[in-house]
């Protein structure tokens, strides 16, 4: 699935780095596309045009104190790798039990399409992510493209129009209200 490049008329400087079909390719520390969600910038490395449709992966660098809102995706399995900080990653069980776990650097968590799931992050922190192929251009079309890496600059709050066209197009819903349990799992 090729992105519409929505945020901003101008390419980015990043553009055409990844090779947008099924080929080998690499990438040095810093490379990927960019983009700036809330405080967050989310680098994709591997798009569903590089894996035919099955997959995608991302990294995020995530300040302390981001909380990201409840939502669910119908469709994208979703995937948490903490490669340093602290992520308490909540989620709603089958059973509709909610849930939190508190991850660390090496933790790993598993969130399948479907979940009521959400994140905070208590330590600063870089997660590498994977989902189901074509989620991972969700934070280009409701973010804002970034050049780099920058965890200085401002936050970037889309408005509401453009969240829902991205909820829209990505096939997920935002939870507005949904509560998460005091008690929290270690």
């Amino acid at each position: 699935m090729s992105f519409a490049y929505v945020a901003r008329p101008e390419k980015p400087a990043w553009s055409g780095v990844l090779p947008g079909s099924p080929q080998p390719y690499f990438l040095r520390k810093g490379e990927g596309e960019h983009a700036k969600l809330f405080t967050d910038t989310f680098t994709v490395m591997l798009s569903g045009d590089e894996t035919g449709g099955q997959f995608g992966m991302f990294v995020a660098n995530c300040p302390t104190g981001d909380v990201i809102p409840a939502h669910a995706h119908d469709d994208t399995h979703e995937t948490f790798y903490i490669v340093e900080g602290r992520v308490r990653v909540y989620v709603q069980l089958p059973d509709g039990e909610k849930t939190s776990r508190l991850l660390g650097e090496g933790d790993f968590g598993f969130v399948p399409a479907g979940a009521a799931h959400a994140y905070r992050v208590e330590a600063a922190a870089r997660i590498l992510g994977a989902a189901t192929g074509g989620f991972e251009r969700f934070f280009q079309q409701m973010g804002t493209p970034a050049d780099t890496v920058d965890m200085q600059s401002p936050p970037f709050v889309p408005d509401m129009p453009r969240m829902q066209a991205a909820a829209r197009a990505h096939n997920m819903r935002f939870l507005p209200g949904f509560e998460w349990p005091e008690a929290e799992t270690p």
